[in-house]
């Protein structure tokens, strides 16, 4: 059974969900938000369970598609929206409770991560379906709890040894995305040490709004000369068998 690992209580969450054009990371939230929102609406059902659900900053694109949204994660979140207190990879539901299991940038975060499936499994109903999104190239978060980085190739495997049937794995986004996004939060990352030249960044790209067109115009070149080799993340559509 894992334990907290001293995380702290009510940690604030990115809510991607609500990020707008002039925000450092439109660019992987664009993608992502309507990759989910796409396997919402083809995938979802019936009780949902979103395993480390933080904020739920993703629940609206389930509205009216599922009946039920429960929320588990390891501690409460910043805004008290966590349901049930529980690790990943211990689950604390019955088997085949629920019909759908979304997951969102958790599983690196989750040094089990074989156990996390294997409970998701568990606890989904046969003919149920997991929703789950993971980072391929990103720089630390949510330090130290960053475990791991994967590959499409390396989330069909361990998706498949615990007996999940995949349906689809998506880039969200291609390397023109990833390029610019992390150029993005390398270039801003300046501001932290409130240089004069971290000063002048920040106001050339966030105050002059140019990191508004800068946002708009990669994600149109991103999908003008797509090109998956490199992404930001994937997302996992994954069945248990009947």
């Amino acid at each position: 059974m894992a334990n907290k690992l001293n995380r702290e209580e009510g940690l604030g969450r990115l809510t991607y969900s609500s990020i707008k054009t002039s925000n450092q990371h439109y660019i992987a939230t664009y993608f992502i938000k309507k990759d989910i929102e796409e396997a919402a609406g083809k995938y979802s059902k019936g009780k949902l369970l979103d395993i480390g659900c933080g904020n739920k900053p993703y629940s609206i694109l389930f509205k009216g598609k599922v009946d039920q949204y429960t929320g588990c994660d390891i501690i409460q979140s910043s805004n008290n929206l966590v349901d049930f207190i529980c690790p990943a990879n211990d689950l604390c539901f019955d088997d085949n409770s629920f019909d759908t299991v979304f997951s969102s940038q958790v599983i690196e975060h989750v040094e089990d991560h074989a156990g996390m499936l294997k409970e998701s499994f568990r606890v989904l109903k046969p003919g149920g379906y997991a929703i789950y999104t993971a980072p391929f190239s990103w720089e630390l978060h949510e330090e130290p709890y960053d475990f791991f980085r994967f590959s499409k190739y390396g989330l069909g495997e361990i998706f498949r040894k615990q007996g999940f049937e995949i349906i689809l794995i998506k880039s969200n986004g291609g390397k023109w995305a990833a390029i610019f996004q992390l150029f993005l939060n390398v270039l801003l990352s300046v501001q932290k040490y409130g240089t004069i030249r971290g000063k002048i960044i920040k106001w050339v790209f966030v105050k002059s709004g140019l990191i508004r067109l800068y946002n708009l115009c990669s994600i149109w070149i991103d999908k003008k000369y797509f090109d998956d080799g490199l992404t930001l993340n994937y997302i996992v559509i994954a069945c248990k068998p009947t």
